[in-house]
């Protein structure tokens, strides 16, 4: 839907409302969205509160880029430029192993486990129910252990057919 994509725990999907047609919370007219919540990240990625319980969601920030998630790196490989997923997929590789990488730090995420990468417009309670005129919410899930993570970001140019999008996750402390 053009927002950016985000990582909600599973536990907490049915707390992530996504978009509202106001752009406004229902119990508080002022409070925004979730939706504009996600929005408002500036950054390459950021950590946003989803409940008053303190569960939070991973904003994969900037653009809503065909994005997949890279287990062994435990990464979220973004798709800004390439002539084929294998080619993306190989830059990535290279990039995620080159220690002369720009990383920008993104904060701390704290997750109990498994995830859902979705749209951040969609509301969480809709995952993996179909539309009433047919169709899936576009969504992937994440297979992630629970964890304290250190969030960290790059856009780079891996070669001069690949620029690839890259938010990895590393133990917190690490």
């Amino acid at each position: 839907m053009g927002g950016p994509l985000i990582v909600v725990p599973v536990s907490a999907l049915p707390s992530w409302g996504g978009c509202t047609e106001s752009g406004l919370m229902a119990a508080d007219a002022t409070a925004p969205d979730d939706y504009d919540r996600a929005c408002a990240v500036d950054t390459l990625a950021g950590v946003i509160p989803i409940d008053e319980n303190g569960t939070q969601a991973l904003v994969l920030a900037d653009e809503p880029a065909t994005s997949c998630y890279l287990p062994r790196h435990r990464a979220f490989l973004r798709w800004l430029a390439a002539e084929t997923e294998a080619g993306l997929r190989a830059a990535a590789e290279a990039v995620l192993v080159d220690p002369a990488t720009v990383w920008e730090e993104c904060g701390t995420w704290v997750s109990d486990g498994p995830a859902v990468l979705m749209d951040s417009a969609g509301a969480g309670s809709d995952s993996g129910t179909e539309y009433p005129d047919g169709g899936m919410p576009a969504e992937a899930s994440v297979p992630l252990p629970a964890g304290r993570w250190r969030v960290r970001a790059t856009q780079t140019e891996a070669d001069a057919e690949n620029r690839v999008g890259l938010v990895q996750l590393l133990p917190a402390g690490s």
